[in-house]
């Protein structure tokens, strides 16, 4: 008993390797038997073959083979490799999905934030970098990091550095601070306008408010312009939209041509920059890295 039991290997499972007939001979002269049946007995109920009762032409529980109470009628089922692809060149590797993959280049079903309010120089960025997208405002350049680490939104355009301004330190120390990855960058001509509202000549004009870095790029030309006060806000589109609420007759803005557009302002005077050449670096950020691809060239 103790033999039928010690004989765990079935001597078909070799069909794997061999033919049916091989297999059957490996049967005949094997010296392991677990029982006294004969092979031409078929009804001898008190014994039982190695494989347990099942009817002819069953499959074997491995997949490979069929087998019978008596003998093996059918010969080994071939298993088939799958080949496994091959790559001569390391560039054909696939490469791994990234969120990014998900969207369209345009910015379809994209959410983008930025900072200020509708009309700023930062949402011109945004629709630049992703023409398609839906816009989100953001008080500041804290509020937009964290809609991004919180799924709110899936993008932001921030400012990085300006060609008069230098850089912009506090987004520099956000970097640091949230794990997002920048995925991109786009440059937007900054082109500065003086707005006030409907019948304001530049004449009636005591003052001009807008983002501090926005008054310094037109400090020269204000000031030809008469206009000697400034008053600072944190955006240009903010200070825009304050001129319009306040119904301001003696104190212009400094925005944008869309900012006048948006709030209803007369544009006095356009590109009063005092440098021509005002052009203003943005970051797009992104939970997610983009994996460097090998078409196109990437920092």
């Amino acid at each position: 008993a103790m033999a039928s039991m010690t004989a765990p290997r079935l001597p078909f499972l070799a069909a794997r390797t061999c033919s049916a007939a091989a297999a059957f001979s490996s049967l005949s002269s094997s010296p392991l038997q677990c029982c006294p049946v004969k092979r031409t007995s078929a009804t001898n109920t008190n014994s039982a073959p190695l494989l347990s009762a099942s009817r002819p032409g069953a499959p074997a529980a491995d997949g490979v083979g069929s087998a019978d109470l008596n003998r093996l009628r059918a010969s080994a089922m071939p298993v088939a490799d799958s080949p496994l692809p091959t790559y001569t060149d390391p560039h054909e590797l696939p490469r791994p999905l990234t969120g990014a993959d998900l969207m369209e280049s345009g910015g379809e079903g994209l959410k983008v934030a930025y900072q200020g309010f509708p009309g700023a120089y930062s949402e011109s960025a945004a629709k630049k970098a992703y023409p398609h997208c839906q816009t989100v405002p953001c008080e500041h350049f804290d509020t937009a990091f964290q809609a991004v680490e919180n799924c709110t939104v899936d993008r932001a355009v921030l400012p990085l550095e300006n060609t008069l301004g230098g850089s912009i330190h506090r987004n520099y120390d956000l970097l640091l601070r949230h794990e997002l990855h920048i995925v991109g960058d786009v440059r937007l001509a900054v082109r500065h306008c003086l707005l006030a509202n409907r019948g304001v000549k530049i004449g009636d004009l005591r003052s001009v408010m807008s983002h501090p870095q926005a008054l310094a790029q037109c400090e020269h030309t204000l000031t030809e312009l008469g206009i000697e006060q400034r008053q600072a806000v944190d955006d240009t589109a903010g200070a825009a939209k304050l001129v319009t609420e306040q119904m301001l007759q003696d104190t212009g803005a400094v925005a944008s041509s869309l900012a006048a557009e948006l709030y209803g302002l007369d544009i006095l005077a356009e590109n009063i920059q005092d440098e021509k050449e005002n052009v203003t670096r943005f970051m797009m950020l992104a939970r997610e890295p983009i994996v460097p691809q090998v078409d196109k060239p990437f920092k």
